[in-house]
């Protein structure tokens, strides 16, 4: 197993140069370096004891793989075949599937890291990687929205390895277990960097116009699994230390309340994908002991979901309701909205009893708020109008494809926890999605109200994070 994992680290990016060399066989080297993943994943899950390996006794650089790392990595692997699928009869160029790899292998490596410097290296090639992907069209917006994108992943990783050596000053280790023993502003600054990297609470509010300006399978790929390699180290974190366990589970609930907010007011169906994701990334960290099963579940269904968005004839709700949808398009899109929003037999439901039952006393009334607004949110999509089409415009094949993907994923991951199938939480969860129905047609399809975007002014969000890092301190301190 020690000699796969090292393969499966080194492979995407040698597949990635090989593209370079062979560029006629991009989407084949491509999808072996997705499919490796894809049976790491699946032999993680079967190996008896987690794995642990050391490669520089003086420095604590330390992989991990257990069924956390699984879950992540399965996600990142069934997500990128998608996007693969999708991306196969386009006109995409030998660098964009290179891209891809590179970025598959770093997200992949950040979720084996148990050490601060080495998750920082997967960390800063992964974003170096996104930013080529979402300036891939090359026109002015792209390029924009890219560079604002590195800016501050780059200025949240100055504060991160600040941290990181102030750990290893502490410990002489830049071990994740070295956190019990650093001083509050290591703490501050670490997670600086990985709340802004992972798109949590007010500092991760880049993510909304930088997952809906970007390309379809770009979004997806972001939403879907990039954007959790900001949110596994916290996860990890929260799992190892226990002082650290309170902080993300109250940032967990504060995101995830923020984003619905967002996503619930939101008339572009891209900046509603988007929020949403803010969200449940913030059920990711309410509860860090089953956070890798929700995070495949979200990955499968907000890729999906993106995937969709990039085929209706309009961005603008509005225009959509007077605008019916392909009726196999509408099906697709109600199932994945319907396992988001935690619909009995899809993969949403489980995870979010699973998610609830792991929650402190003090999480539960307000994440059952935020389970609601979802309801809410996903609402505006279900009951959109659709028709049969007229003209014999078809979707793609490639779309299907990835759509059958992930939706049977969907239905698979159902089976991680049937014990959630009691009459008592079928119930409970029905009631959820009546309420979040019950408030979309009564009080916000009734509604025109705007939040303020001014937090997602480039420059606000570079204060914001000097003022997540004097909370975090403070909150460390108490």
């Amino acid at each position: 197993m020690s000699s796969i994992t090292i393969v499966l680290m080194a492979l995407p990016f040698f597949l990635g140069f090989a593209i370079y060399l062979l560029p006629k066989l991009d989407r084949y080297l491509a999808l072996i370096g997705a499919i490796a993943s894809l049976g790491y994943a699946l032999l993680v899950f079967i190996q008896p004891s987690p794995l642990t390996l050391q490669f520089l006794d003086n420095f604590g650089v330390t992989l991990t793989i257990d069924s956390l790392s699984g879950y992540f990595i399965l996600t990142n692997a069934l997500v990128t075949l998608a996007v693969l699928f999708y991306c196969w009869a386009s006109d995409k160029t030998a660098f964009f599937y290179a891209q891809i790899l590179m970025l598959h292998g770093s997200v992949n490596a950040t979720f084996i890291c148990s050490d601060f410097i080495s998750l920082y290296v997967a960390l800063e090639v992964s974003g170096i990687a996104a930013f080529l992907l979402i300036a891939y069209p090359r026109n002015d917006r792209s390029i924009w929205v890219a560079l604002r994108y590195l800016f501050i992943s780059n200025t949240a990783m100055l504060f991160y390895l600040v941290g990181a050596v102030l750990v290893y000053k502490a410990n002489h280790s830049f071990s994740f277990a070295g956190l019990e023993q650093v001083p509050p502003e290591a703490i501050a600054l670490l997670f600086v960097g990985l709340l802004v990297k992972g798109g949590i609470f007010v500092s991760g509010l880049w993510l909304p116009l930088t997952h809906s300006e970007s390309e379809t399978p770009v979004s997806a790929l972001l939403s879907g699994a990039v954007v959790k390699a900001g949110v596994y180290p916290l996860v990890r974190c929260a799992l190892m230390v226990e002082e650290v366990e309170p902080i993300v589970r109250i940032f967990g609930v504060a995101t995830a309340l923020l984003g619905v907010c967002y996503a619930v007011f939101e008339k572009d169906t891209k900046r509603v994908l988007a929020s949403s994701t803010t969200s449940q990334l913030g059920l990711i960290l309410a509860a860090p002991e089953v956070g890798g099963f929700y995070a495949l579940t979200h990955g499968l269904v907000k890729a999906l979901l993106f995937l969709i968005a990039g085929n209706l004839p309009s961005r603008d709700l509005k225009e959509l309701q007077n605008q019916p949808l392909r009726t196999s398009i509408w099906i697709t899109l109600v199932v994945a909205s319907f396992s988001i929003s935690g619909f009995p037999l899809l993969a949403g439901f489980g995870a979010k009893m699973l998610t609830l039952k792991n929650l402190v006393s003090w999480q539960v009334i307000l994440m059952n708020i935020a389970i609601v607004g979802t309801a809410t949110v996903y609402a505006k999509f279900i009951f959109l109008p659709h028709q049969k089409p007229e003209n014999s415009d078809r979707i793609k094949l490639g779309f299907w494809l990835a759509a059958i993907l992930l939706l049977g994923g969907l239905i698979v991951a159902n089976a991680v926890y049937v014990e959630a199938y009691t009459v008592v939480n079928i119930t409970k969860a029905l009631v959820k999605i009546a309420l979040g129905w019950l408030a979309y047609f009564f009080i916000i399809r009734r509604i025109t109200l705007k939040l303020p975007r001014a937090l997602e002014n480039f420059d606000h969000l570079i204060g914001a994070m000097s003022l997540m890092s004097i909370l975090l301190f403070w909150m460390v301190l108490a």
